[in-house]
């Protein structure tokens, strides 16, 4: 391997986050904590650790992201997303062969960014969508 280190981008909702990764003993930082420092639930950690599982990569690799914006959920999305990213760029020169990376994440589901986002308030509601009462008399 040429490069020690490896980074990627993820986005969803509101949050952006900056993932990079090295060989190491899999800990995982995020904001300067550990990651189950940072997010309160385990369902969170789980989810982020998924790209990891999927790749056996999670006890390999160390990762320290950076993320802003947006809750817990839209946060634990992003930083999803840019280990999945973080992950091909690991494993660039195998792009080619059945078992990389890539064509595993992607059967996955983890290369594909979540376009959802919160939808604009419109003019006369109380929300996006939500109207005021509404009174026959």
């Amino acid at each position: 391997m040429k490069k020690k280190i490896f980074k990627g981008t993820g986005r969803r909702k509101q949050s952006i986050a900056q993932v990079t990764m090295k060989n190491g003993k899999g800990k995982i930082t995020v904001n300067e904590l550990d990651v189950r420092e940072f997010f309160p639930y385990e369902t969170n950690v789980m989810d982020l650790m998924q790209p990891l599982d999927v790749t056996n990569m999670a006890d390999k690799v160390d990762i320290n992201v950076k993320v802003t914006g947006g809750g817990f959920n839209g946060q634990t999305g992003a930083i999803r997303l840019g280990i999945a990213r973080a992950l091909l760029e690991y494993d660039a020169e195998n792009e080619e062969s059945e078992e990389s990376f890539r064509k595993v994440l992607k059967r996955a589901g983890f290369l594909t960014r979540d376009p959802r986002i919160k939808e604009r308030k419109k003019p006369g509601l109380k929300k996006a969508r939500k109207a005021p009462q509404f009174s026959k008399r």
